[in-house]
């Protein structure tokens, strides 16, 4: 029988493309850091994420690996068209987010908080935050 429930793994792993968390707050960080269309250096992301250069040399593998970055040898990442669309709306996740955590916390977030949220919130509810949030401004503004 079959409910449709599964455990938060099982979850996790019905997402495609599966984006790790971690892989999530890389990107997203090299989105903060590069914008939309300058580079990061290795040691500029460590250093951002508080991780040693080989973590985040290791984790850009992966980035790279799933399409989402280009990161020669030795050089610089930069973002694929896919990862700048992705980043975009990483970095607006996580704005909303903090913007809805503010509003029930009388805007006192906690970033920590707001970072174990944001992982699970699925596209269809971003869209749904993102409404009502513009619904709230324009009632109290």
């Amino acid at each position: 029988m079959n409910d449709g429930f599964y455990t938060l793994k099982g979850y996790l792993h019905k997402e495609h493309p599966p984006l790790s968390a971690a892989m999530e707050d890389y990107l997203e960080m090299i989105f903060r850091l590069g914008g939309e269309t300058a580079s990061v250096r290795i040691t500029e992301l460590a250093r951002a994420l508080h991780v040693s250069p080989s973590s985040a040399s290791k984790m850009a593998g992966n980035l790279r690996a799933a399409g989402l970055i280009r990161f020669p040898r030795y050089g610089y990442i930069t973002l694929t068209d896919p990862g700048r669309d992705l980043g975009a709306y990483l970095i607006r996740r996580h704005q909303l987010a903090q913007r809805l955590l503010d509003l029930i916390n009388g805007g006192d977030s906690d970033l920590e908080e707001v970072e174990k949220l944001e992982h699970f919130l699925s596209p269809k509810t971003v869209r749904n935050l993102e409404t009502f949030l513009q619904q709230h401004d324009k009632k109290d503004p």
